[in-house]
């Protein structure tokens, strides 16, 4: 399998068990699995470009989750801030 095509298979997995792990933390602001899984992979970018510039470094999967379900919370409780006002 070619390098790119793994690593896009594996950047959506673990942004969709991201937006899985912040939909079920951040409880009334979701968007149900579907939409959650796309805040989460959505999350996983922010995260990843966000955090190691602000000198947080994790490395590895988990690392990679836990970047992208930080990411996918913010995002979920941003949003759920703007469709309150």
């Amino acid at each position: 399998m070619d390098p790119q095509v793994q690593a896009i298979i594996i950047w959506l997995v673990v942004g969709g068990v991201a937006g899985w792990l912040a939909g079920q933390i951040v409880k009334g602001h979701g968007f149900g699995l579907v939409g959650n899984i796309v805040v989460g992979i959505v999350g996983a970018f922010l995260a990843g470009w966000l955090l190691p510039s602000l000198g947080l470094g994790i490395s590895g999967i988990a690392g990679a989750i836990i970047y992208a379900a930080i990411g996918a919370i913010i995002l979920l409780v941003l949003i759920g801030f703007l469709k309150r006002a």
